[in-house]
């Protein structure tokens, strides 16, 4: 059963601020966090990190993999993802606080890169605040 992780992107606005912060570097896209998840084989089997920009949730990344580094106190978990973003339905998401599971019938559907993906995210989130879209 596949299953998705959703959390919120710290200091970065839009997902070209996030692009932009990642440009030019050689190393993988690894998202750190303190806590392995206990449903990892379901993250690994077809899951994606779904990104929350300013209470929207805008993008996914495929996860590649799942890793617990270091022992003890000083473990971490490092979740690897594609580079490659797919952009979705701008939907309103909550605060939170680390990351949470994200059940597929949850998760807003993709945009096609037809007319839909040429909407400004704010325009996006707009009409679909307003039932428009």
């Amino acid at each position: 059963m596949t299953l998705h992780m959703i959390k919120l992107v710290v200091g970065c606005d839009t997902i070209e601020d996030l692009l932009a912060w990642h440009a030019g570097g050689t190393r993988p896209w690894v998202m750190h966090t303190r806590q392995t998840p206990k449903r990892a084989a379901e993250l690994t089997a077809g899951g994606s990190l779904y990104r929350v920009f300013k209470g929207v949730i805008l993008c996914r990344q495929p996860i590649l993999a799942i890793d617990t580094v270091g022992e003890g106190p000083n473990a971490r978990c490092e979740v690897t993802v594609d580079p490659n973003f797919v952009r979705v339905a701008p939907t309103p998401r909550r605060a939170f606080q680390g990351w949470r599971y994200l059940e597929v019938k949850d998760a807003p559907p993709d945009l096609s890169s037809g007319v839909d993906g040429d909407i400004p995210p704010e325009l996006a989130r707009q009409l679909r605040e307003a039932g428009a879209w």
